[in-house]
C-alpha cells in the first residue's frame, strides 16, 4: 500500500495539527495559577499556626500553674516527717527543713494529668527527677507509658493515601525558623532545658522544640513535629522548692491545621473542577473556532495558487469559510472578514482570468491581421500593393503598441492604488486645470470644453490626483470622440450633500439603451462611425470605473434627450465622497 504523497514548496500545509490545543493549554495554565498561588499561601497558614501555638502555650500555662500550686500545698514534706524515730532536734534550732515529696507528687501528679494528654515533670532544686507521669514503677524497674490513641476503625486506604500525601507536602513547607531538638533520651538533666532556669528564678518559662524522628507518634494519623515545654516553679511561701515542667507535642495543633488545611483543599478542589471546566469551554469556544478558521483559511490558500497556477479544481468549488456570525463577539468578526476577504479573493482571481482571456482575444485580432499582411507582402512583387500591405502593418503594430500600454496600466492598477498614500483633492482645481490644458492645444475644429462650477461650498475630496484626472481626461477623450466639430463638452461640478458630482455631458449621437452598462466593460468598443480602426483600446471606460470604484464611489452613463425626447447627447456622472 503506498503512502499518499506529501505536498512540498507553497501549497504545503502550513497550520501545524496538533493533538491538543496550545491555546487551550494555556488557556488552563493561566486560570490555573491564581488559585494554586492562593492554595500554596493558605496551605502554609503561618499566622494561624502560631495563634494555634500561643493558645497552646496558654492552656498548657495555666494548667502548669494549677498543678504547681497543688504540688506546694500537699506534695510538701518537713525533715522531721520524714526522720519521726530520730532524735528530737534542740528546741533552739530553727523551724524545720520543707522539702518535696518524691511519693506524694508522683500519686499527685499522675491524678492531675489523667485526663490530659500532657507529660508532667517534678524537679528538684538540685536538679534531681522526682516525678514523672509517664513513668510507672521504682527507681529500680521504672516503665515508659505513653498515650494511647482514641478508640476507632482503622483508616481506609484513601484516607491513608490522602494523609501520607498530606505529610509530604508538609514536609516541604518551609519552617519559619530552626528550632533546636527535644532532648531524646530517658532521663535529661535540668540543665538541658533553659525554661528552667527562669522557673528556678520564680518566672514561668516557656520553650518550642522540634521533636527527633524517634520521639514522634507512630500510632498517629498526624506526625506530630513540635514539642511545647512550660517550667512553673512549685513553692512554699514563695520559696522555690521545684520546678514543675509540663509539656505536649503539636497534635492537636497539627490537628485543627490539617482541619483547615483540608477544607481548604476541598475549596481548592471544588475551584480548581470549575477553573478546568471553564478553561475547557474557553478552549472549546475560543480555540476551536479559531482552529477552524486557520484551517479554512489554509485551505483557501492552497485553493488560490492552485488556481493562480491555472489548475482548477475538480467541480470549481471553492474552500468555504466557516460562518460564525451567529456567535456575535470577535471571533464571528473575524469569520465575517475572513468570508469577504475570501470573496474578494476570489473575484479578484476570477477578474484575473477573465483579463487574461480578453488579453488573449484582443492581442489575436492585430497578430492575426499582421501575420497575414506580412506573409501576402512577401509574395507580392507590386511595390504599390507591398506599401499598402505595410501600411496594415505599421498599423497592427501601433495598435498593439497601444493595446498593449492600456494593459500594462490597467493589470498594475490595483497594486498603485492599494499602495499609494491619498490626498485631498479639489475637483474644482483639477477640472480647470484639464480645459486649460485642452484649450491650449485645441484646433479650430476642436470640441470647445466648458467649465460650470455650481454653490461656492468647497469641492475636496479624498483620492489620488493623478489617477482621479485620468478618469476625467478618459471622459473628456470620450466626449471628444463623439462631439461633431467645433461642438461643445460641458463640464459641471457641484457639491450634492456629502458628494462632489462632476457631469461630463457631449453633443453626440448618445449611447444605445442596452449599451450603458456594456460600454464600461473590459475591450467593448463602439466608436462614431468614420473613426480608424484600433485607435483606441476600449479600456478607458473599465479603467475609470475601476479608479471610482476604489476611491467608494460611483460612475453611470445615459442619454441627454431634448424637448421632443430626441437623444441629443451622453452624459457620464461621478460622484466622489467628501470624506
Amino acid at each position: 500500500m503506498h503512502e499518499p504523497a506529501k505536498l512540498e514548496g507553497p501549497l504545503a500545509p502550513r497550520v501545524r495539527r496538533r493533538r491538543f490545543s496550545l491555546l487551550t493549554r494555556r488557556i488552563l495554565l493561566l486560570n490555573l495559577m491564581a488559585p494554586v498561588v492562593l492554595v500554596a499561601g493558605l496551605l502554609y497558614l503561618d499566622d494561624y499556626r502560631r495563634s494555634l501555638i500561643a493558645s497552646e502555650f496558654a492552656d498548657l500555662t495555666t494548667q502548669s500553674e494549677i498543678f504547681a500550686a497543688a504540688l506546694g500545698a500537699a506534695a510538701i514534706q518537713s525533715a522531721d516527717e520524714a526522720q519521726p524515730d530520730a532524735a528530737a532536734a534542740p528546741s533552739n534550732a530553727g523551724p524545720p527543713e520543707e522539702h518535696l515529696s518524691q511519693h506524694l507528687a508522683q500519686d499527685i501528679l499522675s491524678r492531675l494529668v489523667e485526663q490530659t494528654r500532657a507529660r508532667a515533670r517534678l524537679f528538684s532544686v538540685d536538679g534531681k527527677l522526682l516525678a514523672d507521669s509517664r513513668v510507672m514503677g521504682t527507681a529500680s524497674l521504672a516503665v515508659e507509658t505513653a498515650p494511647l490513641p482514641p478508640p476507632g476503625p482503622p483508616p481506609d486506604p484513601v484516607t491513608q493515601v490522602l494523609n501520607a500525601a498530606y505529610d509530604f507536602i508538609m514536609n516541604w513547607l518551609p519552617a519559619d525558623e530552626d528550632l533546636p531538638l527535644e532532648p531524646d533520651k530517658p532521663n535529661p538533666s535540668l540543665s538541658e532545658y533553659p525554661e528552667a532556669a527562669m522557673a528556678l528564678r520564680g518566672d514561668v518559662g516557656r520553650a518550642l522544640r522540634a521533636l527527633p524522628p524517634s520521639r514522634r507518634r507512630a500510632d498517629s494519623v498526624l506526625r506530630p513535629r513540635l514539642s511545647l515545654t512550660v517550667a512553673v516553679p512549685v513553692q512554699r511561701l514563695k520559696k522555690v522548692l521545684g520546678v514543675l515542667m509540663l509539656s505536649t507535642d503539636s497534635t492537636e495543633i497539627e490537628t485543627g491545621l490539617r482541619s483547615v488545611r483540608f477544607n481548604i483543599l476541598k475549596v481548592f478542589g471544588a475551584a480548581l473542577g470549575v477553573t478546568v471546566l471553564i478553561s475547557i469551554y474557553l478552549g472549546r469556544t475560543i480555540a476551536r473556532p479559531i482552529r477552524r478558521l486557520a484551517l479554512a483559511a489554509e485551505r483557501v490558500r492552497r485553493g488560490g495558487q492552485i488556481v493562480a497556477s491555472g489548475i482548477r479544481a475538480a467541480g470549481g468549488g471553492r474552500p468555504a469559510i466557516p460562518d460564525l456570525s451567529h456567535r456575535n463577539d470577535e471571533i464571528g468578526d473575524l469569520s465575517v472578514a475572513l468570508a469577504d476577504m475570501t470573496d474578494a479573493l476570489w473575484r479578484r482571481l476570477d477578474a484575473i482570468e477573465r483579463f487574461a482571456a480578453d488579453v488573449s482575444h484582443e492581442i489575436k485580432n492585430p497578430l492575426t491581421s499582421l501575420k497575414s499582411a506580412v506573409e501576402t507582402a512577401a509574395r507580392l512583387q507590386d511595390p504599390e500593393r507591398q506599401r499598402k500591405l505595410l501600411a496594415i502593418v505599421l498599423d497592427d503594430v501601433s495598435r498593439l503598441d497601444r493595446l498593449i500600454g492600456d494593459i500594462s496600466d490597467a493589470s498594475r492598477l490595483d497594486a498603485e492604488l492599494s499602495r499609494e498614500e491619498t490626498q485631498y483633492v479639489d475637483i474644482g482645481a483639477l477640472l480647470g486645470t484639464l480645459v486649460e490644458l485642452h484649450s491650449a492645444g485645441a484646433g479650430a475644429d476642436s470640441p470647445r470644453l466648458v467649465l460650470e462650477r455650481i454653490g461656492t461650498r468647497p469641492l475636496i475630496v479624498p483620492g489620488l490626483e493623478h489617477r482621479l484626472g485620468q478618469v476625467f481626461r478618459n471622459l473628456i477623450t470620450n466626449a471628444m470622440s463623439f462631439s461633431p466639430p467645433a461642438g461643445t463638452i460641458r463640464l459641471v461640478v457641484a457639491r450634492q450633500g456629502d458628494f462632489v458630482e462632476v457631469i461630463v455631458e457631449d453633443e453626440g449621437p448618445g449611447i444605445s439603451e442596452d449599451k450603458l452598462e456594456a460600454i464600461f466593460e473590459r475591450f467593448y468598443s463602439d466608436r462614431p462611425h468614420g473613426e480608424k480602426f484600433g485607435t483606441h483600446s476600449g479600456l478607458g471606460l473599465s479603467i475609470s470605473r475601476q479608479i471610482v470604484t476604489v476611491h467608494n464611489g460611483t460612475i453611470h452613463a445615459e442619454n441627454r434627450h431634448g424637448a421632443k425626447g430626441e437623444v441629443i447627447g451622453a452624459r457620464f456622472v461621478v460622484r466622489l465622497p467628501v470624506d
